[in-house]
């Protein structure tokens, strides 16, 4: 009967067995990728593609939505609300599901239209966009209005803030 030490022995002992049969049959040019040398440094440049202001305007955002969230479904949970409390609660949560939903649409206009990150606050019929670029003009401010408008039956009253 074999027991717990000499089994970790054998699965160990297979286990170094297999790795030197793979190290002795790889190829050349294998074996030269992973010597590497250390000597030689290479420098990369680390870009940031987001600007910290919209960044904790995210981190900020999603704070208070998880609070907002956690809230309800409290109140949803509870044996001590009433339904119609419940119901509230349930169709609030609903309106914020269709609100990041509607966020995360916007965003990804900009982003694939303008090529721009953004930072977009919905409050019932207004819309407030962040946009992070070196552009401080108008006439982009009125292709985004347009672009976010068209998702839209109804008018929305939507205003742009540029970043940088």
């Amino acid at each position: 009967m074999i027991n717990k030490q000499n089994l970790w022995f054998l699965t160990l002992f297979s286990l170094i067995m297999v790795l030197s049969i793979y190290y002795l049959t790889m190829g050349e040019d294998t074996l030269s990728t992973l010597n590497v040398d250390n000597t030689e440094t290479v420098s990369k440049e680390v870009v940031i593609s987001e600007n910290e202001t919209l960044v904790a305007l995210k981190v900020a955002s999603e704070e208070a939505l998880v609070d907002k969230m956690s809230e309800l479904e409290t109140i949803i949970l509870s044996k001590d609300a009433t339904l119609e409390e419940k119901n509230k609660a349930y169709e609030e949560l609903q309106n914020i599901n269709k609100n990041e939903a509607s966020k995360e649409q916007i965003t990804k206009i900009i982003k694939e239209k303008f090529k721009l990150d953004s930072f977009t606050e919905i409050n019932g019929n207004n819309i407030k966009i962040t946009v992070s670029s070196k552009e401080h003009n108008t006439a982009l401010a009125n292709n985004i209005i347009r672009a976010v408008q068209e998702l839209y039956t109804e008018n929305k009253y939507i205003t742009i803030k540029f970043d940088n």
